[in-house]
């Protein structure tokens, strides 16, 4: 039994959208008022539930925050895709970290992009940017395959320093309608230390202060700050250790620790598989087939070419648990993960600010 959706909530896929209606001075999902220009921050891994409980490290951000709903799988790669179409990822496709790609194999969705994953052939939803519109992010994703894939037909601004991206998001936000800003730096404190480390405390105190700074020099832009997905931190004595025995059906597999995609030989088993490892995994993970999880909504409308990159079985961690295939599993080092269907991982921050700020 898979937890309950929140069908009625504000979602990640409405920011954008909704930020290109009120510059269009349009009705949009999320009632922003109509401004000439907007600012979309994304803080990669900042979930709204972290936010409140390190509230005093962010003394900005988090009383303006209000929980917004990312969407499963509640990864990058599918979260940004989410924000940049205005789509599920049931519709543009790109169904987790790792995902099947028929024909192919098994393909990470932020890195291997090549001739046998086209950008614009593989991501199935025309991203929403048009002329007027400026990214800000690392330079050295300026020519990715997953850049190709979200945000063409941006301008793409490219700095490495966080600072730097801070003022040139600013200096965009000039002479471009929507200028979208995004900030992975937490999200790699939060996989290697943790989201109760120093280090990802320090990083959350310097993002907050560098977006008040870009709210005081912008203050009849509208801003909405947000984030692709929240974490978990995952003791090593919450790791779930499986092997080939446990699923003697096991021919792949895709998605990441908390959020496991297995391929079966027999896809016809995977109502038998799932009943067998949700007993023998117990409250450590909610297991499902892939027509549970379609049935439940959870990845919105899926459309029929989108099917085959899904699992036949999904292993989605409960608690602070995660799942593994391989002791030796590069993964196990990471303490903070993501990719389930927990508060934690699914709510994130919808923080309005400059003309946008509640009260102003």
């Amino acid at each position: 039994m898979l937890p309950p959706l929140k069908p009625d909530s504000p979602r990640l896929a409405d920011v954008l959208r909704s930020c290109l209606g009120a510059v269009a001075a349009s009705d949009n999902a999320l009632g922003f008022s109509a401004v000439q220009k907007a600012i979309v921050v994304v803080i990669d891994g900042l979930g709204h539930m972290q936010l409140k409980a390190h509230s005093g490290h962010a003394r900005f951000l988090a009383p303006a925050s209000k929980p917004l709903v990312s969407g499963f799988p509640t990864t990058t790669a599918s979260a940004l895709a989410s924000l940049a179409t205005g789509a599920s990822a049931g519709t543009h496709g790109i169904v987790g970290y790792d995902a099947f790609v028929p024909g192919v194999g098994v393909r990470n969705q932020l890195r291997d992009w090549g001739a046998d994953m086209d950008p614009v052939a593989h991501q199935r939803s025309q991203p929403l940017w048009r002329d007027g519109c400026a990214v800000v992010s690392e330079a050295k994703h300026r020519s990715s395959g997953f850049t190709a894939a979200i945000l063409r037909g941006a301008e793409y601004i490219g700095h490495d320093r966080l600072s730097n991206r801070v003022e040139a998001a600013s200096e965009a936000a000039r002479t471009h309608d929507v200028t979208y800003l995004y900030l992975p730096e937490l999200d790699r404190l939060g996989h290697s230390g943790g989201v109760a480390s120093d280090a990802w405390v320090s990083k959350l105190e310097e993002i907050d202060g560098l977006l008040a700074d870009l709210a005081a020099a912008n203050p009849d832009a509208g801003i909405a700050v947000t984030a692709d997905h929240g974490m978990v931190d995952v003791p090593e004595d919450k790791h779930v250790l499986l092997d080939a025995d446990d699923v003697p059906q096991l021919d792949g597999l895709a998605g990441e620790p908390r959020g496991r995609q297995l391929r079966l030989r027999d896809p016809a088993a995977a109502e038998a598989v799932a009943e067998e490892l949700s007993d023998a995994l117990g409250k450590t993970a909610w297991v499902a087939s892939r027509e549970e999880l379609v049935d439940s909504g959870a990845l919105g409308r899926v459309d029929p070419e989108v099917l085959p990159r899904l699992g036949d079985v999904f292993i989605l961690s409960r608690g602070r648990h995660a799942h593994y295939f391989d002791e030796q599993d590069a993964a196990r080092g990471m303490i903070g993960q993501h990719g389930s269907m927990t508060d934690d991982e699914l709510l994130v921050p919808l923080i309005r600010l400059g003309a946008w700020r509640t009260g102003r």
